[in-house]
């Protein structure tokens, strides 16, 4: 199973899922490439350091979602990449036709809460004002519907009475770090 992981920032999500496939934990899928809409996002850093493609593809002049005739160049250019799985680690936009019909069913994303709580931007931030004392990390299907999609897996994490927001982050992003390369592990070994 080729897989793409698609982002916008730092990266520490792919390079959860890289080092699991260095370890022998991604199962039977292999992370293809790295496809970034920030010119100067780190994610693009991760390419050299683990021998995977990385570059950065315009989306556009639009903030949070692609111009049609962008997306139409990532799905392009993602099918000729024979891309069987794509994988939004943290990448910050909204996903729409024609990425959302090329890639109809092989479209997955990490969110940073237990959703349904806490859908679109800054779940963490979301679920620290609102004092919840469970929250953590979702692996759902990518639909139409904003984080609406059918849920693949959840690891969740306790918030302490001291928990600053960075330490619950913290304890956020290493729930996610475990689930995605496992989700994505899982999916390699089932059949379609």
């Amino acid at each position: 199973m080729r897989v793409a992981l698609l982002g916008s920032g730092r990266g520490s999500n792919a390079e959860a899922v890289l080092r699991a496939q260095a370890d022998g934990r991604l199962g039977r899928a292999k992370v293809a490439g790295l496809w970034c809409d920030i010119p100067t996002c780190k994610m693009l850093e991760l390419g050299p350091k683990y021998a995977v493609p990385a570059r950065f593809l315009d989306p556009g002049s639009f903030k949070t979602k692609f111009s049609p005739e962008r997306e139409q160049a990532w799905a392009d250019d993602l099918l000729a990449a024979q891309i069987d799985l794509l994988v939004l680690a943290g990448f910050m936009r909204v996903i729409k036709a024609p990425l959302l019909d090329t890639f109809a069913g092989r479209i997955i994303n990490l969110h940073p809460s237990l959703l349904p709580a806490f859908p679109g931007l800054d779940g963490i931030g979301q679920a620290y004002k609102a004092g919840v004392l469970e929250a953590g990390c979702t692996v759902h299907w990518v639909n139409a519907e904003i984080d609406g999609g059918a849920h693949l897996g959840q690891n969740r994490i306790r918030r302490e009475a001291g928990d600053t927001l960075e330490t619950f982050a913290g304890k956020i992003h290493a729930a996610e770090h475990a689930l995605l390369p496992a989700v994505i592990a899982h999916l390699s070994e089932t059949p379609a």
